[in-house]
């Protein structure tokens, strides 16, 4: 079976065409990637590193603005708890308490401020009591995101002189 010459170089022109075509349009998407990503580092504060979850950043930058109901279970109005409970159900599936005090004593260990890594709990005693009562998440580089009761869903930085008059602990889920 002979297959003609032109036949043949439009089989080729087809071919690299579609090759160039594959090679640009999965680099469109690498920028589109990077660029989603770097909006939200920017989002939260944070800058890049390779180590980071991305996964979980992600995940809290999509909560931001959400506003504070006491008691709110959903993207319209959520607490402090149920913000911590979803973002560990969706990015490190697993279920923990619904409680700010009940995640410290049933799912944590207790831990330093200087010993926080991404993904720890903090813990905060907001009433003048040395109850637990708000907590959030800790990304990096001292900052972490928590359902505010007059911002809604934001980025803190424990260095803050409200945090640090009302820090109690940190926690590492078990």
């Amino acid at each position: 079976m002979r297959i003609s010459v032109q036949k043949l170089v439009s089989f080729r022109t087809v071919f690299l065409w579609g090759l160039v075509f594959l090679l640009f349009s999965c680099s469109t998407a690498r920028r589109v990637e990077k660029r989603h990503t770097n909006e939200v580092y920017e989002a939260l504060g944070l800058k890049p590193d390779r180590d980071d979850n991305i996964a979980l950043y992600k995940e809290a930058a999509s909560w931001l603005h959400v506003r504070h109901v006491d008691g709110g279970m959903s993207r319209n109005g959520t607490d402090c708890s149920f913000l911590v409970y979803s973002l560990y159900k969706s990015v490190y599936r697993k279920t923990i308490e619904r409680n700010s005090a009940a995640m410290l004593t049933k799912n944590c260990k207790r831990i330093n401020r200087n010993k926080l890594k991404e993904g720890d709990l903090v813990f905060f005693s907001t009433g003048g009591k040395s109850n637990v009562n708000h907590v959030g998440l800790y990304l990096k580089d001292n900052k972490f995101v928590h359902s505010s009761t007059s911002k809604g869903v934001i980025v803190s930085n424990l260095d803050e002189a409200y945090y640090r008059k009302t820090w109690v602990c940190g926690g590492r889920v078990k």
